[in-house]
């Protein structure tokens, strides 16, 4: 996965709040628009429409995941949430991963995470649960040595995955499996499903616990404006592109039949079941 754009409604809050609670660098501002990320890697692009505001109850973001290299970077992240009182919303281990989350000035959602090795959940990934996250064992990690201040979120950071409220589990699955070409790695009946290429856990999350059924965000939200998939190569994109533009004969009302992709920024944009863009660059 990569950069991930957000609709937010005051860029110099959320650059502040991106900057000093999250750890993320800006590494470029054109405007009402700023890049984000760490040592070169834009990994989050922040673009501000004043006067919008949140829309709960449609598809688009549940949470962006920033993946960071080792555990410790993980206890050191939490030692500095906790020194600086930034809110959290949750603390979770899920078997592949333990992970941490909160929430942005704009309501949208973050996780800050790191893997277990492969080795230990590789072909498991069926028993990815939700369970208390071991906050002593985490913070064990940095030996009672917390730094006094925090440096940002590590150069090997990156899109580890994005979660989605979507409007339809089945169409979802059959649009990123069938068409986009990931692997359905685990899937909760018609309220969720997790998706992802080279048997990773999962790089395209998926829910309906609180929009089934829905619409896309309305233009006036803070909302998801798209993510963006790295594909290998050009030919590659071509083959994805050329089965979206062929559809699916899927009998489900919310799927999309074939599309024409548009020009984004840095590559084409199609649109899921759901309407959320999604751009596909290459590698």
């Amino acid at each position: 996965m990569g950069a991930v754009h957000l609709t937010v409604s005051d860029l110099e809050r959320s650059l502040e709040y991106y900057r000093h609670a999250v750890g993320l660098q800006v590494l470029g501002r054109a405007g009402l628009t700023a890049s984000l990320g760490v040592e070169g890697r834009e990994l989050l692009v922040l673009v501000e429409e004043p006067g919008t505001r949140q829309a709960p109850g449609h598809a688009g973001l549940y949470h962006f995941a920033l993946l960071v290299p080792r555990r410790v970077e993980l206890a050191e992240w939490l030692a500095h949430a906790a020194r600086e009182r930034v809110p959290l919303v949750g603390l979770s281990d899920h078997f592949v991963s333990e992970a941490i989350y909160l929430s942005d000035p704009d309501g949208h959602g973050i996780e800050i995470y790191r893997d277990r090795p492969r080795e230990l959940w590789e072909g498991q990934v069926a028993r990815m649960t939700t369970l208390p996250l071991d906050l002593d064992s985490l913070l064990d990690e940095l030996h009672g040595d917390a730094p006094d201040s925090y440096g940002g979120l590590p150069a090997g950071t990156v899109m580890g995955h994005v979660h989605l409220k979507v409007a339809s589990i089945p169409s979802t699955v059959a649009f990123y499996r069938d068409v986009v070409g990931f692997g359905l790695m685990a899937q909760l009946g018609t309220q969720a499903a997790f998706l992802g290429a080279g048997g990773y856990h999962h790089h395209i999350g998926s829910n309906t616990w609180e929009s089934a059924g829905a619409s896309p965000s309305p233009p006036d939200a803070t909302r998801l404006r798209l993510a963006t998939i790295v594909l290998p190569d050009e030919r590659e994109r071509t083959v994805v592109l050329d089965r979206v533009r062929q559809g699916l004969p899927v009998a489900d009302p919310n799927h999309r039949a074939g599309q024409e992709p548009q020009e984004g920024p840095d590559g084409p944009i199609i649109l899921d079941p759901s309407g959320i863009a999604l751009m596909l660059t290459i590698a």
